[in-house]
């Protein structure tokens, strides 16, 4: 488990670009709002199927990434349950894909 990826996680809720649930994060997704998208590793594959078409739906080119989290990580780093996520900055996106690339050596995308 890697704690600065959860710990940048909690930094993005407390600054508020953090989108969380099934509901704010399609609308993230909708409103272009988002600049990546994190499933959690114990989503279903329901979610995962309907965010990976939102993900690309109408020209949209958000990254889609599946944690090696589960929602219980989650909820302990931003206090908040939730099995999907959207990360709404530019910068703390950058560098959540930077910090998921550099574990596993290649890109973390579904």
């Amino acid at each position: 488990m890697n704690n600065k990826q959860l710990s940048l996680l909690g930094l993005c809720r407390k600054a508020d670009k953090l989108s969380m649930g099934h509901d704010s994060s399609i609308a993230a997704i909708a409103n272009k709002k988002a600049k990546a998208c994190l499933l959690c590793a114990d989503a279903s594959e329901r979610l995962k199927t309907e965010f990976s078409r939102a993900a690309v739906y109408d020209g949209r080119d958000v990254p889609l990434i599946q944690l090696e989290f589960s929602m219980d990580d989650i909820r302990a780093a931003t206090g908040h349950n939730a099995g999907v996520l959207t990360i709404n900055d530019e910068g703390f996106a950058r560098s959540f894909l930077r910090l998921a690339n550099s574990n596993t050596g290649e890109e973390q995308h579904i």
